[in-house]
């Protein structure tokens, strides 16, 4: 998915997100469903988040800095472990909440849940469609990896977030249909507070999920396997080439990457011979791969590659 489509994403999830947050706790506010108020809680929360995804993706474009002089790349991480946190404290702490108070305090009588299914139905068919336009593209950018793998490669949290958050929303709509439709027909307090608890509970985990894949992007990852192995290969191509040592990557973002490289060269190579090549080996791996914004390349003596044989790297 391109960083332009990962925003159009997130802006059509920020709007859907929104209106649907709006008619749940309308919702609620008519027939006094706790599972309803969660999920109007739920979108509330998913909409704050689209938003700080948004100015995330703002922040990581600055202009590099003296103080700052890889640029602020990876402050859409930062902002994502943001959405993580929020999402375990407020969107399911406060279900949660909601629903043991709801269980503790009951409701004499559920109102009549029409309008509750009304806007679940509602909801499902938004979020469906988010949920199915999202999973469709992200396989179409990944054709040759499983769909979890993607999920654990990707660098854009942008994307992730929002095929989680989706899959929530789907989860989370079921749980309160079965809430309200149980508890009504039933005539029991406690159901309908036990759906919040499992809503908040869903949230919970979903932002753990979430959490765990942005730490990862904000420590540091490498770039994939495939992209450090197709730029060795373009190296030795080279005929000025004689070893490679595998190159050391870094994300600073989902589309900026550090590249350092090791290199032996031909030692009749003249200086100016040897600057062309350099200056030509970091246009093909540009030309090849955009992402790569800045190269780094080291020449080393035969000598170093048959010591580093011998050392772990």
């Amino acid at each position: 998915m391109s960083k332009g489509e990962s925003n159009i994403a997130i802006v059509g999830a920020f709007t859907a997100n929104l209106l649907i947050a709006v008619i749940k706790f309308i919702a609620a506010g008519i027939t006094g469903s706790s599972a309803m108020l969660s999920e109007g809680i739920h979108s509330l929360v998913d909409t704050g988040n689209t938003g700080l995804l948004l100015f995330g993706d703002y922040r990581s474009k600055k202009q590099a800095t003296p103080s700052h002089p890889f640029g602020y790349g990876r402050e859409l991480y930062f902002w994502s472990l943001v959405v993580a946190i929020s999402l375990f404290a407020i969107g399911g702490g406060m279900s949660i909440y909601e629903g043991i108070q709801h269980m503790l305090h009951p409701e004499e009588k559920m109102e009549d849940p029409f309008w509750n299914y009304i806007v679940i139905g509602f909801a499902f068919v938004l979020s469906g469609g988010s949920l199915f336009v999202a999973v469709k593209k992200f396989v179409e950018d990944n054709p040759e990896k499983s769909f979890w793998r993607a999920i654990k490669e990707s660098k854009d949290p942008g994307t992730f977030s929002i095929l989680f958050e989706d899959a929530a929303d789907i989860l989370g709509l079921v749980v309160a249909f079965l809430g309200v439709y149980l508890g009504h027909t039933l005539n029991n307090h406690y159901i309908d507070g036990i759906a919040s608890v499992i809503i908040g509970l869903i949230l919970a985990c979903l932002s753990l999920m979430l959490a765990y894949e942005t730490k990862s992007l904000l420590i540091g990852e490498s770039a994939d396997k495939e992209m450090i192995d197709q730029i060795v290969l373009l190296v030795k191509e080279n005929p000025a080439v004689i070893n490679v040592r595998s190159p050391l990557t870094l994300h600073f973002g989902p589309k900026d990457i550090l590249l350092a490289i090791d290199i032996q060269f031909d030692d009749k190579l003249q200086m100016n011979e040897l600057a062309t090549t350099i200056d030509h080996i970091e246009q093909d791996i540009r030309s090849k791969f955009p992402a790569i914004k800045r190269i780094y390349v080291e020449i080393k003596s035969i000598t170093y590659f048959s010591e580093s044989i011998h050392k772990p790297v």
